[in-house]
């Protein structure tokens, strides 16, 4: 009877697998089965065992047919459902079903640095010809834990994302591959030290060129949360599974302009969920993805054993696949390897490739992750050359390089190198003079001691310059002037939100916004200005040269609506996209800018976004310029883009990174509101940041804290004097010093070797 009980508790709990996918009992006679079940098991000690076992097995029979059902027609937002039932598997499943021993490190349970990241030192064993072959591994990964609520859901703190980073540097000095498990709904959004955005941009920063194999395996992806251990050599994903650029109810709540405290209809919830494309098989057709592993239906749960088998076959077929790629001497081994993988797709190939790389290989890793980044979202904006154009580029770019090149890295390498011989050529001459003049010179300065005491004359003191005999011109660091906001054409006053604290006069509106170029003079309040104001007033004279001006934002999901919002953001502001790039100067030091601007669609990034911003920083590299990001307004990635928006954080960090170790100085000012996946990535991952006064800075806004954390923050919570303390940014500049302090920043930040040093 115990067996027959446990059976309908199995039953039991597959009923409220399929009513939790559902989001209701009215599918399917749901809940009549339902019902049956408890009236079994009431009357479990009255009904005959013969007639027990019978509805038994008319209840199992019927609730495998609503199973099938319900697995042939899914919908995105039941398999978000699927993730998040609490039968699912979670991590610590995988560490125990795939690996064969494991030692989880920076804590154990509740007892952990942050018990919802979870990093453990694991053992693969494989049997080939009898004969066992091990291999360690760094495993990493979100935990959401079976009911235990220390663990958050999977929500990482930004020290957890931190601890998965130090733990990556362990596994890059041992040589071995990390394999990361994705288990996130979203990061934690909290800005205290390291800070959720900052954190999250220095684990991307680091996995751009760790020199061992990465792989990734994703069960739920939220967002920049999911980036934080996403960024990979390989990227699995599960085939239930779901990776999306925020959650359905959060993308449900900002098309619906739901109010906080207000419900979200399901209906919007559904349809947000269908137009992210968030389904394993749509990010694999959009390319943000490699592999599917395939689940049992409506998910795999914590006791599907042959499921684990199959993932432990995956993830070792994916770390041999990128292996074989940085070996010269392959061919046969990738064949059969794929071979395996189509004959017998549960078993572990049978060869031995060993994981450990050397420095030839390591480098041909770091270029083929590279280049694997570089080509995500290339499709999803308009506006690229023509073929025949494309060619004339690639050649224009080419001998840019050999130029710059040669009149950077030779001739001025060679200038450089020979003044240093001559500087310590003289410096030892110098030395070895004054050592053998020494006893003639201490001879003569005695003797001249006593000629000035016999002389008795006094002479007179230096005619000093006449105070304005020096024609002081203008600064030439102070603002250009030569643009005026048109916000300064309204006769009326405003007053200061810092008006009752500091007492602040009411301002005159053509005052504010031409003489105090929108800046209280009381208490220094900035006033937001249009991106037109910085053009025109940080940067030398007609020094702007635009490029790539010919990309333009597309709609590549096809979501509902975006096309016409595109359309009204070219008519509203004459720009292709929210990211302009240009040349300028100042002081006649040139750099590359990269601006990103609040009329275009709140300054968010996508893929054209993405590929320009790349693009600044291959021209910056290439001509080995400075690198300005000026972050007018970001709203963070945009969500109608999907992954492919969400994966312009590692492709734009990637850049970055390539650009620094160049030698190239990267520096980042942000102003107004700067929130979300650019801070997280390529924005946050900078040396050099900055803010203007008043502006904020940060991962989510007040109402996500809210809804995710439950705390009210303090008013001053994202400002720029907050980050300052916090250790995000270097410094806060005035609006009026911009131009003063961005030259100062120039000439006294990053490498000595820079072009115009």
């Amino acid at each position: 009877m115990n067996e027959l009980l446990k059976k309908l508790q199995d039953i039991e709990q597959r009923i409220g697998c399929l009513i939790q996918i559902k989001n209701t009992e009215d599918w399917g006679n749901i809940s009549v089965f339902k019902k049956d079940c408890e009236d079994l098991k009431a009357r479990r000690y009255e009904v005959d065992k013969q007639e027990f076992i019978e509805k038994l097995d008319k209840l199992e029979g019927s609730i495998r047919f609503l199973e099938e059902r319900c697995e042939e027609s899914l919908t995105a937002m039941e398999r978000v459902n699927i993730v998040r039932n609490p039968l699912r598997f979670s991590f610590k499943d995988i560490l125990e079903n795939v690996y064969e021993d494991y030692t989880e490190l920076g804590g154990q349970g509740e007892f952990n640095i942050d018990p919802a990241m979870v990093v453990a030192k694991a053992n693969v064993v494989r049997r080939i010809k009898k004969k066992p072959y091990t291999a360690s591994v760094m495993v990493i990964g979100q935990e959401v834990g079976h009911g235990e609520e220390f663990r958050n859901g999977g929500s990482c703190k930004p020290w957890g994302n931190e601890k998965a980073l130090r733990y990556m540097k362990v596994a890059e000095t041992e040589g071995i591959p990390i394999h990361f498990y994705i288990f996130t709904p979203g990061s934690y959004p909290v800005e205290e030290y390291p800070g959720a955005a900052q954190q999250i941009a220095r684990n991307l920063y680091a996995m751009t060129k760790l020199r061992v194999p990465m792989i990734s395996v994703i069960s739920e992806g939220g967002s920049g949360g999911a980036e934080a251990i996403g960024l990979s050599d390989f990227r699995l994903m599960f085939s239930h599974g779901y990776y999306s650029v925020i959650s359905p109810e959060g993308a449900a709540a900002i098309e619906g302009r739901v109010r906080e405290g207000h419900k979200v209809p399901p209906e919007l919830i559904e349809t947000c969920a269908n137009r992210l494309h968030i389904t394993a098989q749509d990010n694999l057709k959009l390319g943000t993805i490699d592999r599917i592993i395939q689940e049992p239906p409506l998910g795999a749960k914590i006791d599907d054993f042959t499921f684990f088998a199959r993932v432990r076959s995956e993830i070792i077929r994916a770390t041999d696949e990128v292996v074989l790629k940085t070996k010269s001497v392959r061919g046969f081994r990738a064949y059969e390897v794929k071979k395996k993988k189509a004959e017998h797709p549960e078993e572990a190939p049978q060869i031995d490739i060993p994981w450990d790389l050397n420095a030839s290989e390591t480098k041909k890793l770091l270029n083929l992750r590279s280049k694997k980044y570089r080509e995500m979202g290339k499709n999803g904006f308009g506006g690229e050359a023509m073929p025949a154009e494309n060619i004339f580029k690639a050649l224009q770019a080419t001998v840019e390089k050999l130029y710059y090149t040669f009149r950077y890295d030779v001739l001025k390498g060679q200038q450089k190198q020979v003044k240093k011989v001559i500087k310590e050529v003289s410096g030892e001459g110098s030395v070895l003079v004054k050592r053998l003049t020494a006893p003639f010179v201490s001879a003569y300065n005695v003797i001249l001691r006593k000629e000035k005491k016999k002389g008795n004359k006094t002479t007179s003191p230096p005619a000093q310059p006449a105070i304005n005999s020096v024609t002081v011109g203008q600064d030439p660091l102070e603002l250009t002037d030569t643009y005026t906001s048109p916000l300064a054409n309204e006769d009326r006053t405003v007053s200061c939100p810092n008006a009752e604290k500091y007492g602040c006069e009411d301002l005159w509106v053509p005052d504010l916004y031409g003489e105090f170029c929108g800046v209280c003079q009381k208490c220094g309040h900035h006033f937001p200005l249009e991106h037109q104001w910085y053009l025109k007033n940080i940067f030398d004279p007609d020094s702007i040269r635009a490029f790539n001006s010919d990309f333009y934002s597309m709609n590549p999901l096809q979501y509902e609506g975006l096309d016409a919002r595109l359309q009204m953001a070219r008519s509203k502001t004459g720009l292709g996209c929210a990211n302009l790039t240009f040349h300028a100067r100042v002081m006649d030091v040139q750099l590359v800018v990269s601006m990103l601007i609040a009329d275009f669609r709140n300054g968010t990034v996508g893929t054209a976004e993405g590929e320009k911003f790349v693009q600044a920083c291959e021209l910056a590299k290439r001509k080995k310029r400075p690198l300005l990001a000026y972050v007018h307004t970001t709203g963070g990635i945009r969500i109608q883009e999907g992954t492919l928006g969400v994966t312009q954080m590692p492709k734009c960090t990637m850049a970055v990174r390539e650009y620094i170790d160049a030698g190239g100085l990267y520096i980042v000012v942000y102003d107004n509101n700067s929130y979300a996946g650019p801070v997280a990535s390529f924005l946050g991952c900078s040396p050099y940041q900055f803010a203007i006064r008043s502006c904020n800075i940060g991962f989510a806004g007040p109402r996500v804290i809210r809804e995710t954390t439950g705390i009210d923050i303090p008013p001053d919570y994202h400002k720029s004097r907050s980050a300052l303390r916090r250790g995000h940014i270097q410094g806060v500049w005035d609006r009026r010093d911009f131009r003063r302090n961005l030259y100062k920043a120039l000439q006294t930040m990053g490498s000595p070797s820079l072009y115009y040093r």
